[in-house]
């Protein structure tokens, strides 16, 4: 945890309705598609972009390795090369 904690990772973004209504079309999946992507219900990803609900805390982490346009490089790929042992 250390190891993680070491690589100052940003907050986990707040996706709004929006937010996530592009991410989504950015990826071109239909709501069910998305869903099972993200590996929640289907029922899911229609109150998260009408705005009514807020996507879970690993949803939203999900939703920020999926948001290319926001940060120019994925916080799996950070962990992984601060993990990667140096040649």
């Amino acid at each position: 945890m250390r190891d993680v904690d070491a690589l100052c990772l940003p907050p986990r973004p707040h996706y709004g309705g929006a937010e996530v209504r592009r991410i989504r079309a950015a990826a071109r999946m239909s709501q069910p598609v998305f869903a099972r992507l993200l590996g929640v219900d289907r029922s899911a990803v229609a109150p998260w972009e009408r705005g009514a609900k807020r996507p879970s805390r690993p949803a939203a982490r999900l939703l920020e390795v999926l948001d290319l346009e926001r940060s120019e490089e994925s916080p799996v790929v950070r962990v992984r090369r601060a993990m990667t042992p140096a040649p």
